[in-house]
């Protein structure tokens, strides 16, 4: 019997990776394992390894953990680094960039990576712009498989994380979203635990070459997790 599939999560104390983490409880079919600064919550239930190390070491890490598959779910907000657009850019691109490199060099076969609807690296816009940066660098990083998702507005509970503008968002989204159709569809909302369960069924998933997953595939292989 060949040994399950080693993914590794980075970003797992964030809300997608939180969820990430439930969703993994019970499974055998793959291993998961996390990499991480600080201590993670874990959920009931769930067995898991976790290595704790500062982010200047974590190429170093990656080698170690020697992952099939990473799935990327790191990111931040422009209000925790004060407004400081550098210190942004350098953790939801740079930093990502360099862990994808990371990977391929550990022998990573497929990337997962968590971006945004509308990611686009000649956007005015500094979020949609530092996210489609990144997509594009990470591109030509040479693993033989990324997936970007870019999910809409995410709803979840973020208990240390509280975010104005975008809780009032998450209370209004259900009915915007019933006039986001065609097109448009893309832009609406979507629960943490979804991109989770789509993010691992990517993970698990062979299929070589760089995609872009936006609302309506990400809620298909969501509901090809249910099937396992």
């Amino acid at each position: 019997m060949s040994e399950p599939l080693r993914v590794l999560l980075l970003g797992a104390t964030g809300l997608v990776g939180q969820s990430i983490l439930a969703q993994a409880v019970g499974r055998t079919d793959f291993r998961l394992l996390a990499l991480s600064r600080r201590e993670v919550p874990m959920p009931k239930g769930a067995r898991m390894e976790v290595m704790l190390a500062p982010v200047e070491g974590w190429g170093k890490a990656i080698e170690t953990i020697a992952p099939d598959r990473v799935i990327c779910a790191l990111g931040t907000t422009i209000r925790k680094v004060d407004g400081d657009e550098a210190k942004f850019a350098a953790i939801d691109r740079d930093f990502v960039v360099k862990v994808a490199k990371a990977c391929k060099a550990a022998g990573a076969s497929g990337l997962v990576v968590i971006s945004s609807v509308g990611a686009d690296r000649y956007s005015k816009n500094l979020y949609l712009r530092t996210k489609g940066e990144m997509e594009f660098e990470v591109a030509k990083c040479g693993l033989r498989q990324v997936d970007f998702l870019r999910p809409g507005l995410l709803r979840g509970k973020r208990d240390q994380d509280p975010r104005g503008l975008e809780a009032l968002g998450k209370l209004l989204a259900p009915i915007a979203d019933l006039f986001l159709r065609g097109e448009r569809r893309k832009y609406r909302s979507i629960k943490a635990e979804q991109i989770a369960r789509a993010a691992l069924q990517f993970a698990l998933i062979s299929a070589p070459g760089k995609f872009v997953h936006e609302y309506d595939e990400i809620l298909r292989q969501e509901s090809r997790w249910h099937r396992r």
